[in-house]
């Protein structure tokens, strides 16, 4: 648990890998906040449309209503008056220009909650998230369950023929993988490695 700031807004990134709980954690931090009678308001990028087009969804199905929206600048411009909880999901399919629309909210005194994958799938930092990390007040990693060894994850492991930084997609195209299961290079379904030695 941390301190609760007062009198000022700030910043919250969840981050992981896939499957490891990142919009489970922000459904449950943002009920929590309607529970206290703040209004909040949550949003997603257009192109997340996997489990419906203006909720969140996490994997187990919890779901949340969103506003769908293809630049990170739209959230000022569609932020009503009197907000004090902004939630953003998916927010490695933003722009680098959600660092400075999140850091203008915390200024305003909003708390922003942001969840999002800090590495892609070649294990690399995925932007805007790292920049995110750097300016937020409090930083929740999440792990996942290797699908290889039980081991606690935290890359995402490609399953899917596809080089493309951004494919958006669930367990048809990711595995969570640990770092000794996990490879930098596409492993489309059934071609994976075997399962390590322990």
């Amino acid at each position: 648990m941390h301190l609760q700031p007062l009198d000022t807004g700030w910043i919250e990134v969840i981050c992981g890998s896939m499957f490891s709980g990142k919009t489970e954690e922000l459904i449950r931090r943002l009920r929590r906040a309607q529970i206290a009678r703040q209004r909040v308001i949550i949003f997603k990028p257009r192109l997340d449309n996997r489990y419906h087009a203006e909720q969140i969804v996490s994997h187990n199905d919890q779901r949340m209503e969103s506003i769908p929206i293809d630049r990170a600048s739209e959230i000022l411009e569609r932020l009503p008056e009197g907000v004090e909880v902004v939630g953003i999901d998916e927010a490695q399919f933003f722009d680098a220009e959600l660092v400075g629309v999140c850091e203008t909210l915390a200024d305003r005194g909003i708390r922003v909650i942001v969840a999002g994958l800090d590495q892609d799938y070649r294990g690399e930092p995925f932007e805007p998230v790292p920049q995110l990390l750097a300016v937020a007040e409090f930083i929740t990693k999440n792990l996942a369950i290797c699908v290889r060894c039980g081991n606690p994850a935290n890359r995402s492991q490609r399953i899917a023929a596809s080089e493309e930084q951004l494919l958006v997609g669930a367990a048809d195209s990711y595995e969570a993988r640990c770092r000794r299961c996990w490879t930098a290079e596409p492993e489309p379904a059934g071609t994976g490695r075997d399962r390590p030695e322990s």
